[in-house]
């Protein structure tokens, strides 16, 4: 049975959906095609705590699925702008869960994800899919990525 290493970068999927469908991802829709036939290693969904309650909610319907769920404060800087970016921390995680595994499922269309992608493509033999809205993706990461699935029809809540 293939092996599989799932991580979402939550806010990437929800923003880039939002914007080219109007609506939601639906992540047990994802849970089920990306698992299907698959031992799960490691599934990891990223997110920024905002502290409301809508949020706990989804990340507690994101645990019932299966992921572990880390989070990390959303930072108000004082010029206005905001900070809560996880590309580290996915990285460092899928470079250690990604080498026992056949398939790496990166759920994100960030382009700065196309050197893990190639690295652990060429150090482990991992495969790596891309979950991601395909005209808010990187070309850099479609350009390296082993498949690419578009989030869209079924991976959609109307």
């Amino acid at each position: 049975m293939e092996r599989v290493t799932i991580v979402v970068d939550v806010q990437n999927i929800y923003y880039t959906t939002r914007q080219i469908h109007g609506c939601h991802f639906d992540y047990n829709a994802f849970w089920r095609q990306a698992t299907q036939g698959r031992q799960v290693v490691k599934a990891i969904a990223y997110a920024i705590d905002r502290g409301d309650e809508k949020q706990r909610q989804f990340q507690n319907i994101l645990r019932a699925i299966g992921f572990e769920v880390k989070l990390k404060p959303y930072i108000q800087r004082a010029d206005g702008s905001a900070k809560g970016d996880w590309d580290v921390g996915i990285t460092l995680d899928a470079m250690e869960y990604g080498q026992d595994a056949d398939v790496l499922v990166l759920a994100s269309g960030d382009g700065d994800f196309d050197l893990l992608a190639q690295r652990l493509q060429q150090r482990y033999q991992t495969q790596v899919e891309v979950y991601s809205v395909a005209a808010l993706t990187a070309k850099s990461l479609l350009d390296v990525a082993s498949k690419h699935v578009p989030i869209e029809g079924p991976l959609l809540l109307k």
